[in-house]
C-alpha cells in the first residue's frame, strides 16, 4: 500500500470512474487517506458519484505522473460513515471542514476499496500490480 500512498501524495488529483446506469463517469477527486489498513476516499453523499456507487459500487481510480507513469486501482466502493471515520477524514484533510458542516447540511460519505488492486506502470514497460485487500 505504501507504494500507492506515494503515487498518490506526489499526484493528488485523480479521476475516478463510476456508472451512470450503462454510462461510464469520470470526475476528479482529490482526498485519499490509509485509515484502519485501508485505502480510503471520499465523496459528498449529495453528488450524483455517491448514488452511482451506491448502485454499483465497482469503480476505477487512475492518475497519472510527469514521468508518465499511472496508476489504476480498482475495487468495490464500501461506505463507512461512521464518527470516528469521519473524524479521521477531516484531520487528514481539514479544508474538507469548510464544505462537509453543519452549516453548509453537506456531509462526507467515506468509502474503502474492497478486492482492490493497483497497477502501476509507465511508458517503458515497468508494470507492478499491488493487492490492497
Amino acid at each position: 500500500m505504501e507504494e500507492v500512498l506515494r503515487f498518490l501524495s506526489e499526484n493528488p488529483i485523480f479521476y475516478v470512474a463510476t456508472i451512470d446506469g450503462d454510462k461510464p463517469r469520470v470526475r476528479p477527486f482529490g482526498f485519499f487517506m490509509a485509515y484502519e489498513n485501508r485505502l480510503y476516499f471520499g465523496v459528498g453523499s449529495h453528488k450524483k458519484a455517491c448514488q452511482q456507487m451506491k448502485a454499483n459500487p465497482y469503480v476505477e481510480i487512475s492518475t497519472a505522473s510527469v514521468n508518465g507513469e499511472w496508476i489504476r486501482i480498482n475495487g468495490k466502493a464500501v461506505f463507512d460513515e461512521r464518527p470516528e471515520t469521519i473524524s479521521r477524514v477531516m484531520e487528514t484533510m481539514p479544508t474538507l471542514k469548510s464544505i462537509y458542516n453543519e452549516t453548509s447540511g453537506l456531509k462526507i460519505a467515506p468509502f474503502y476499496l474492497e478486492e482492490a488492486r493497483a497497477e502501476i506502470a509507465d511508458f517503458n514497460g515497468n508494470f507492478q500490480e499491488i493487492v490492497l485487500s
